[in-house]
């Protein structure tokens, strides 16, 4: 494999699907009430694009040094493991990325509040360089919290309420309450993936002590937690609908519905761990596919 194969697969861009749809959503639901604007938006894109590059190189490298990626583990080939990138070079790249994230994102707050310091500034501020610390403590330094099984939790916080809802504020600086229902939503597929991931990898992960819930749990609570979780995002997007008017085009995103059976199906006929990896691409495919469903609903009502 050459370097610049080793640096995209690296980048894991599968998952960019999934960072993406956050902001998309958020974008969306900027257009619905009138307060949508094209400078937020995309600086927010290039921003998530940062934040989630960050956080699988941060991944990559800290599960290597944790001793979760190791020889036999499971699953994609990681980068720093294999010899292929140098701890060392990882480490710089990781520290670009996390700059050009920190860079990107005061940009954002600079066009959102109209190039004019406030609270709220301030405190997008110290959202973004949360993210960024949750990106890098994930797998990286003392007691990242992804080995004590806290991962879920902080995936549905920025991958959901965060992501949809603080990209949602940033266009017109007002809060909707019912927009934490597509940003749960949003949050619940997220964790899906993230679940995936930890099933496709329960043997090594308990092997190098990392204690995810799938590890703590087993993979029979894994697999209803799955279910949950997907059909809890499908839950949460019909209340929205039917508490802002029950139109029927808002609920075009059921067309989505069927990629989710599927899914669910060979999830739970699922048992090793090359069941399961396919299947993190098809979910993040899929609810990028959900979102843009359930965003030209909006548009059309």
């Amino acid at each position: 494999m050459t370097k610049v194969r080793a640096w995209v697969s690296a980048f894991r861009l599968r998952t960019l699907p999934l960072a993406l749809s956050t902001i998309i959503m958020g974008g969306f639901l900027a257009q619905f009430y009138g307060m949508f604007k094209w400078s937020v938006f995309l600086l927010a894109i290039i921003t998530t694009l940062f934040l989630q590059v960050l956080s699988n190189l941060a991944n990559d490298y800290g599960d290597t040094v944790n001793g979760a990626d190791h020889k036999g583990r499971q699953g994609p080939q990681r980068m720093v493991q294999s010899g292929l990138i140098s701890q060392k070079s990882m480490r710089r790249a990781i520290a670009i990325c996390a700059s050009l994230a920190l860079v990107s994102g005061i940009l954002l707050i600079y066009f959102s509040f109209s190039q004019a310091a406030s609270i709220s500034g301030l405190v997008f501020f110290l959202l973004g360089v949360a993210s960024i610390v949750a990106a890098l403590k994930y797998t990286m330094g003392k007691n990242p919290y992804g080995y004590q099984g806290h991962g879920d939790l902080f995936v549905l916080l920025f991958f959901g309420l965060v992501g949809v809802g603080g990209s949602f504020y940033l266009h017109g600086q007002m809060l909707h309450w019912d927009v934490l229902y597509p940003a749960l939503a949003v949050g619940f597929l997220s964790t899906g993936v993230l679940n995936l991931n930890n099933m496709r990898d329960r043997q090594s992960d308990k092997e190098a002590g990392k204690n995810t819930l799938v590890v703590k749990k087993g993979i029979v609570w894994a697999k209803r937690y799955h279910y949950l979780l997907v059909i809890g995002a499908l839950l949460l997007s019909t209340v929205f609908v039917v508490t802002n008017g029950y139109q029927m085009s808002m609920f075009m995103f059921l067309l989505s519905t069927p990629l989710f059976i599927r899914h669910l199906w060979v999830v739970n006929k699922a048992a090793e761990a090359d069941d399961f990896d396919p299947e993190l691409k098809k979910l993040a495919i899929s609810s990028l596919v959900y979102v843009l469903l359930f965003g030209t609903g909006l548009i059309l009502t």
